[in-house]
């Protein structure tokens, strides 16, 4: 059973990533190529009613799952669908780091990075 889960909720937690968007596959849409691994928590629901979304911040290399600590999350304030980030348990990502990594898809979005406190 799928439950309904607030992102926040994953800060600082350990987490594995199940990649549908792998380092260097295109979107199927837009076109772009994902400059980073880009997947979803399985068995869970965020607030669009999808699985929540994660980027992968550290392995240079493609992969089908990963498993690593959220650092951070992306909170869209125009769009219901908040983007974990996640990296290998003891790397620190700056806020900066994070902007540059995932410009490729949250400059469309207003969205501030949250973290934990």
């Amino acid at each position: 059973m799928l439950q309904v889960n607030s992102s926040n909720s994953f800060l600082g937690k350990i987490v594995t990533v199940k990649m549908d968007r792998p380092l260097g596959t295109k979107h199927p849409k837009h076109g772009f190529t994902y400059p980073v691994n880009y997947g979803f928590i399985p068995n869970t629901i965020s607030g669009d009613g999808e699985e929540i979304d994660a980027y992968v911040l550290g392995p240079n290399i493609p992969l089908d799952t990963f498993t690593g600590r959220v650092c951070a999350i992306i909170h869209r304030t125009d769009d219901d669908d908040d983007k974990l980030v996640v990296v290998p348990d003891g790397k620190n990502v700056t806020d900066q780091e994070i902007e540059e990594k995932t410009k490729f898809q949250e400059q469309w979005f207003k969205h501030v990075i949250v973290r934990q406190k």
